[in-house]
């Protein structure tokens, strides 16, 4: 009962539905590819801890991030109770878009006669580079992301990067908090025993052993209710993990290790982050800064 509803997600990676706000003008969120888990050793500088001072196995999680570019800026009025599409303005992009995007127009001079205080709200559609990535994928991913500052801020952040990549280091730190946005790995369809874990039912019962004992009352319910455990869908869900520690920014290859299963070799920029984190090799995760920031953070150095 957890995650509610267990339905299919629609695309490969996930949608973001909110951002948080921050003085900074800088893109909210990264989007890289899963390499896969690994363990780290570290120093102990937690002053509480009964282990202070020792070193310890990190369980931790590489995450490859080569640059992303700036596809277009959007401009959002409000109108009555919601925010609608007002103005896109495109750039230059590469041939590797088309495999996924129409190529609009190129309309950057347009930025010029904009004034950005009669706008409600800027924000920022960006693609990935996979072919810069260790596992050969060459179809990138597009998604709208949030922009940090005030709309003017906004608005000079995009007229100075537009035709530049942005980098992992520009957008996050050391020691940071983020929320990790990603689809699950997929089950296919499983029956309730597998997805909600009931029992199995007696050798007297009948009509099947892998099945629950009753849909409900014979009696006033009238309905089946949505409770009840039942065949369907398992895994390729959308799902958040928040508060999720970044341990290392690094561009040094082959530091935590080389040829990784299912994946191959990295060959950009990537992140160690500590624990696991959702979702199969390779598949596209989203990094967001921190919709509600937690404050006890892993006191970590990392030999």
């Amino acid at each position: 009962m957890q995650f509610w509803p267990r339905k299919k997600a629609k695309r490969m990676y996930a949608r973001v539905r909110s951002w948080m706000k921050s003085d900074k003008a800088k893109p909210l969120a990264f989007i890289g590819y899963k390499v896969g888990m690994t363990h780290i050793m570290a120093l102990n500088e937690n002053k509480n801890s009964h282990l202070k001072g020792e070193e310890m196995s990190v369980p931790a999680t590489l995450i490859e991030c080569p640059p992303i570019r700036i596809y277009s800026i959007r401009f959002y009025k409000k109108h009555f109770q919601a925010l609608k599409l007002e103005k896109e303005v495109f750039f230059k992009t590469e041939k590797e878009l088309l495999r996924k995007l129409k190529s609009p127009k190129e309309n950057k001079e347009q930025l010029e006669k904009i004034n950005p205080d009669s706008f409600e709200k800027i924000t920022i559609t960006v693609y990935t580079q996979p072919k810069k990535a260790g596992f050969g994928k060459k179809k990138p991913e597009a998604l709208e992301i949030g922009l940090g500052g005030s709309n003017k801020d906004k608005l000079e952040f995009v007229k100075k990067n537009h035709d530049k990549e942005i980098n992992l280091d520009s957008v996050f730190d050391i020691n940071q908090l983020v929320d990790i946005h990603a689809v699950t790995k997929g089950k296919g369809f499983q029956g309730p025993v597998k997805r909600f874990g009931i029992g199995l039912k007696s050798h007297k019962s009948e009509k099947g052993v892998r099945a629950p004992g009753s849909l409900g009352p014979w009696v006033r319910q009238q309905h089946i209710s949505w409770r009840v455990a039942h065949a369907g869908q398992m895994g390729f869900h959308q799902r958040v993990e928040y508060n999720k520690q970044i341990l290392d920014i690094s561009s040094e290859l082959e530091k935590y290790g080389k040829n990784f299963h299912k994946y191959g070799n990295i060959k950009s920029t990537y992140l160690v982050i500590h624990g696991s984190i959702l979702g199969p090799k390779k598949r596209a995760i989203i990094m967001t800064t921190p919709i509600r920031e937690g404050k006890k953070k892993h006191h970590l150095s990392i030999q």
